[in-house]
């Protein structure tokens, strides 16, 4: 997905919808409409309308899909809490989202040509497997004895 539809389906997903996140925003609902709409050209979003939507809604998918444009992998990694199951569950993430990349491959190869629009397909399942793994180094190093200092 691309940033500009990201900010769309964000603004749209959020609680209460468009109109409820413009209020927020202090701005017009139809002003905001028209930042989300990808194929308007007069109200054009900007840098504080992304930062400002993100924070009020939690949804950062315009910020994943830029850094997946660019061709980087990121995740938020403060939010792992400290545990044997939460390693468990980033384990079985990975596994399933190992698999999402199995099943991209498989697709891909299986008309005997790779198109343009499989690779990316591919791209995108290798990216959201990125995630849970650095996901897993980070919890896991939260877990890990540090030296006592003497």
């Amino acid at each position: 997905m691309n940033a500009k539809d990201a900010f769309h389906q964000t603004v749209h997903n959020a609680p209460g919808g468009c109109v409820a996140l413009a209020a927020r925003m202090d701005m017009s609902p139809t002003i905001l409409r028209n930042k989300a709409n990808p194929n308007n050209n007069v109200n054009v979003i900007t840098i504080d309308d992304i930062e400002r939507v993100m924070s009020l809604t939690g949804d950062y998918s315009v910020l994943f899909a830029l850094a997946e444009s660019a061709g980087f992998v990121m995740t938020k990694l403060e939010e792992q809490p400290a545990s044997d199951m939460g390693v468990l569950e980033n384990v079985t993430n990975i596994w399933q989202r190992l698999g999402d990349v199995a099943n991209e491959v498989h697709k891909t190869l299986e008309d005997g040509r790779v198109e343009p629009h499989e690779v990316a397909a591919v791209r995108r399942s290798v990216f959201k497997a990125f995630r849970p793994m650095l996901q897993l180094i980070e919890r896991l190093d939260s877990m890990s004895e540090k030296p006592v200092s003497k």
